[in-house]
């Protein structure tokens, strides 16, 4: 057995592995860089070493840091959690050569469907249904061309190499395929290492479920049923479900059987999840399989009654699987929302920032889970992925886990970062979701509009921020009004507090006077940050801020300038000094938490000036590209 076991990874998978290790009595090493210094995950584990700077590349991704961490904490075996190395087929090989036991499926196993191309192969050749497409070595541009036509528009252009939406373009048309290839490349380049792609047929209407799989040496290859991910943003999940609202049992028998088959067809061993895309006719097609845990797990583990980190374990210490398919039971409808720091209103922006409240002990009820990574005071960066928590339940009915789901993501407030929180809960409470009719492609095309906070989210504000003050607003006259201004994102107004002996009575908020709230019993979760306050209310989250008067927003009084709305790494710049450009023209790209953000002028002009070259890190808010035009 397992004696120490190191966690290549961080975040909340580093956690829930630790967890699952403690109770079965293995010893834990964490790793961390040096953004992680102070996490949940260095805190949580027996023993932890540094492996490097804050950026992945420096740290989480380096191997040789890695088995160096292993060797010297006396480690027996590395768990590689999901993203990072997980599916890194040359880090599996180092684990082995460097005695160590590697917590997956083997290295010619990760080789073989870690290429998408070669993967298509081996399924095909495995009778495994697979989306019409192209995959081969010519990857000229004429080609793709060629190819796109030939498999008739839409298609999706993919990174051969990697996963999880990085590299992905859907094209709609002809004129639309060498900016999306020429994207494409880019990111796979940077993101796996290889700027190889592929071409897929897109499926309009689609939906995309998988189905979890695991195996042993001993020959044995098992499923433990399927679950939907059809909820997502930008190619990214972003709440799963199992069962799966559209698969019925004609279905659910083929797939299943068709991803067993997918697991013998390379000699499995281990955890793995086969992924299908599906048709509304219920057609179903290969697109890849992910040779590691995912991240969505839990809901299996919700429905089954087991910790697949123990099996993974087990396995990987040459025991058997603990039950045979026939012994595997479901029981229920289990769902999981990610909570991410990220802006629905700014397209998912990925967002920075430190949690100053954010207590999940609070939705500890029967049939609620929430795994995560960082508590009160934690930082997110811009380095890593920008989930911060995941919010899994499981009951009886879908209708019931909807509920409950609810329920616990409005017991849990996160303030002092903008997240996806208020998105998941309108979601999760909208008549799409509710009838199971999500497709892979309906958020992106659905318009989010920003929710403004109310006259009465205004007056709370202004009683925290008065009222902490004190004595200050004591006058001999035995009245006073304190005027301010505030702001919430997109909205500012004139407030003032009004007191009467020392006692706040009333609030103006434009022409508006309300009573003065308690805040205590309106249930609005708050907290100060400096002379800003952070107000949750019905599970939407605003900041508000005092704004000083002698700081200009350049970005919002007209387009001379294009700021970067993210803190992240400033990927490429597309223009320089003199150059001409158009409103909408795409000047530049940031990267931040594996997202792209597209920088576009506002204006026609000239460019001026130009703040930055790819590979600088920046910040939210600095400006970047200056132009010279017409007002």
């Amino acid at each position: 057995m397992i004696r120490t076991l190191l966690i290549a990874n961080r975040g909340e998978i580093a956690c829930r592995i630790i967890r699952t290790a403690k109770r079965m009595g293995i010893g834990t090493v964490a790793v961390f860089s040096d953004a992680d210094a102070g996490a949940l995950h260095v805190r949580m584990a027996d023993r932890a070493v540094r492996i490097g700077p804050a950026p992945a590349a420096q740290s989480y991704l380096r191997v040789e840091a890695i088995i160096e961490a292993a060797i010297q904490s006396g480690a027996d075996a590395i768990h590689p959690g999901y993203g990072f190395l997980s599916e890194n087929a040359d880090f599996a090989e180092a684990c082995l050569a460097a005695g160590i036991l590697f917590v997956g499926p083997p290295v010619e196993a990760i080789r073989a469907m870690g290429d998408k191309a070669n993967a298509k192969a081996l399924m095909r050749a495995a009778g495994v249904p697979v989306v019409p497409g192209y995959d081969g070595d010519d990857q000229s541009d004429a080609t793709f061309a060629a190819e796109a036509e030939r498999i008739g528009f839409p298609v999706l252009v993919k990174a051969s190499a990697g996963g999880g939406g990085r590299g992905m373009r859907r094209v709609r048309s002809a004129g639309e395929l060498a900016g999306a290839l020429e994207s494409a490349r880019h990111e796979a380049a940077a993101a796996f290492g290889s700027d190889r792609l592929l071409l897929e047929k897109l499926i309009e209407d689609a939906r995309h479920v998988e189905v979890q799989v695991f195996a042993d040496d001993h020959g044995t290859v098992v499923h433990l049923g399927e679950r939907d991910c059809s909820t997502q943003r930008r190619h990214q999940k972003i709440i799963e479900e199992t069962p799966s609202p559209f698969v019925d049992a004609p279905m659910r028998q083929a797939m299943t059987k068709a991803a067993v088959e997918a697991a013998r067809a390379v000699n499995y061993a281990g955890a793995g999840t086969v992924e299908f895309i599906v048709g509304s006719d219920r057609t179903f097609f290969f697109l890849e399989m992910n040779t590691r845990l995912q991240v969505e797990h839990t809901v299996t583990e919700m429905v089954t009654g087991l910790d697949l980190v123990e099996w993974q374990l087990r396995v990987a210490a040459g025991e058997p699987l603990p039950l045979a398919q026939e012994a595997i039971n479901y029981s229920g409808h289990a769902i999981e929302a990610r909570l991410c720091a990220e802006d629905p209103a700014a397209g998912f922006a990925p967002q920075t920032g430190k949690v100053i409240h954010w207590r999940p002990e609070a939705a500890a009820i029967p049939g609620v889970r929430i795994d995560h990574g960082i508590d009160e005071g934690g930082e997110v960066t811009p380095f890593y992925d920008p989930m911060i928590a995941k919010v899994i339940v499981h009951a009886t009915t879908r209708e019931e886990a909807i509920a409950r789901l609810s329920q616990a993501l409005r017991a849990t407030p996160l303030l002092g970062v903008v997240s996806n929180r208020g998105f998941l809960l309108e979601l999760l409470e909208s008549e799409t979701f509710g009838s199971g009719a999500v497709t892979t492609g309906m958020l992106d095309a659905a318009e989010r509009p920003t929710t403004a906070p109310s006259d009465e989210d205004f007056a709370a504000a202004v009683s925290v921020l008065a009222l902490a003050d004190g004595d200050d607003w004591f006058s001999s006259t035995g009245r006073r009004r304190c005027p301010m201004t505030l702001r919430a994102g997109e909205t500012t107004k004139e407030c003032s507090a009004n007191f009467e002996r020392g006692r706040l009575v009333s609030i103006d908020v434009g022409e508006t006077n309300i009573a003065a709230p308690a805040i205590e019993t309106h249930g609005l979760a708050h907290v100060r940050e400096g002379r800003a306050v952070w107000l949750d209310r019905a599970g939407q989250t605003f900041r508000f801020e005092e704004p000083d008067p002698m700081q200009r927003d350049a970005a919002a009084i007209d387009g001379r300038v294009v700021v970067t709305p993210v803190s992240g790494l400033l990927r490429r710049v597309d223009v320089a000094v003199g150059d001409t450009v158009r409103s909408g023209t795409v000047v530049g790209i940031v990267e931040a938490m594996k997202m792209e953000t597209a920088l576009t002028a506002r204006m026609d002009g000239i460019v001026n000036a130009v703040r930055g070259k790819a590979g600088d890190q920046v910040r939210a808010g600095d400006v970047l590209i200056e132009i010279a035009g017409e007002q």
